[in-house]
């Protein structure tokens, strides 16, 4: 049952215009310490190295998934589509607020170098004792566990589940708009006006009318776009491949027994992989840059220089490659080592790889990584089934090899590696 705030809140949002708060629940959510703490989340990493505009916070991007999940749960109620249940409306709306309510610092970084997952911390920071938690309480002792089921895609309607995380989601359409506002890109720039208001509820899941098909073409365009000159930047992944190698020396020395010079509670519960949710609301970027500028002064020379190169954004050069085997990828790792290199952190292969939509098959049933279109008969049909666009870039695509290396210490070795390696690195 939504609770009216006596007067609306409104945020003035260079994405949106405005994001209005109508709802007490979802205003006192938003001052909770939990929520407050994504303000010291940065949306897109180490971005910021490569495009400075971006440093915009997990806090701005929730508050824009819930506006745009408000609009849309606005237009289904004024239009009293039969499909759409008015007692979901704030499960949703909270849902889609604290989607992101688990991101560590430097987000999906962090993940990969503890194997976390943000969405199982957004479960628990909902489910345990916190105030997020013991707010969603007052609606329903199992209000909680419903909003973390919603965030879990468990939700027993899917429906819900597809406003907040689908191929057509709140979530997606917001991070496209404002990652392009804040890196000074046009590829996001999607007509969002246009979008919503061709989404309907239909048979338990969100779909387009057809006349919006162009529409969505232009969205799932700018996404590919978006990955491939934005999130998959190569001086990004640079800057994202020296922060997990930062993690991972220091686990490895904190496990080993290593005496630390400098060492705050939460990072050390983490290498211990057993951190509470009480410590873990404490990571934010403040505190784990604040140990890495002080392991710029550590003996270990591997976690030093490492640091270093953070701090003063010395990144990882690169040269890219067409075709790239085991074979050739252990020649270059022994090579490496003979010439005084160490193989583990001064070599980096990445491949980047996206799926920009998953094309459906004929004979296939409809899943909900697909996007669906109503046509005037009320049938469905796929769109990659009607766009000739949409099928083009549908498929994994595949990038070049990017083969990253610290090139002061590589051209210090050059002469020291056999020729056709040395080939490799002289481009």
């Amino acid at each position: 049952m939504k609770q009216l705030l006596t007067e609306e809140k409104v945020f003035k949002d260079p994405v949106h215009n405005y994001i209005h708060v109508q709802d007490s629940i979802i205003w006192r959510l938003i001052n909770t310490k939990e929520f407050q703490r994504l303000r010291r989340i940065r949306q897109l990493g180490t971005s910021y190295f490569t495009f400075h505009g971006a440093e915009h916070s997990r806090f701005s991007h929730s508050l824009g998934v819930y506006e745009i999940t408000r609009r849309i749960i606005s237009q289904f109620e004024r239009s009293g589509y039969k499909d759409w249940l008015p007692e979901e409306s704030l499960l949703t709306l909270c849902a889609a607020l604290l989607h992101d309510l688990g991101h560590g610092p430097f987000s999906h970084s962090i993940e990969e170098a503890f194997e976390m997952d943000h969405e199982d911390w957004t479960c628990r920071i909902i489910r345990e004792d916190t105030e997020i938690n013991a707010i969603l309480r007052e609606v329903s002792p199992d209000f909680p566990e419903k909003v973390a089921s919603v965030i879990a895609k468990t939700y027993e309607h899917e429906i819900v589940v597809n406003l907040v995380s689908g191929p057509l989601d709140a979530d997606r359409m917001d991070y496209l708009l404002r990652d392009a506002y804040y890196t000074g890109v046009n590829y996001g720039t999607i007509d969002i006006d246009r979008i919503l208001r061709m989404l309907r509820p239909y048979n338990g899941r969100v779909v387009v009318k057809e006349s919006g098909m162009h529409a969505i073409e232009d969205y799932l365009m700018s996404r590919y776009q978006m990955y491939w000159q934005v999130y998959f930047h190569p001086v990004t992944r640079s800057s994202e491949i020296i922060l997990r190698q930062i993690f991972r020396r220091a686990k490895e020395l904190y496990q080993s027994g290593y005496a630390f010079g400098f060492m705050l509670a939460p990072l050390q519960e983490l290498f211990q992989s057993d951190i509470t949710v009480e410590r873990y609301l404490q990571l934010d970027e403040a505190l784990v840059q604040t140990a890495f500028m002080q392991w710029t002064q550590e003996p270990d020379e591997i976690l030093c220089d490492l640091c270093g190169r953070f701090i003063h954004r010395r990144l990882y050069k690169y040269v890219e490659m067409e075709n790239l085997d085991a074979e050739m990828i252990q020649d270059i790792r022994s090579s490496f080592a003979e010439a005084g290199l160490n193989a583990d952190y001064d070599l980096e292969i990445d491949f980047p790889t996206d799926l920009p939509y998953d094309v459906f098959r004929p004979g296939d049933a409809f899943d909900s990584k697909q996007i669906l279109l109503l046509d005037r008969q009320d049938k469905l049909r796929e769109i990659s089934e009607v766009s000739d666009i949409v099928r083009s870039i549908s498929g994994i695509h595949r990038g070049r090899y990017h083969l990253y290396f610290p090139q002061d210490k590589l051209q210090k070795a050059l002469s020291c590696l056999p020729d056709p390696v040395a080939a490799i690195f002289a481009k």
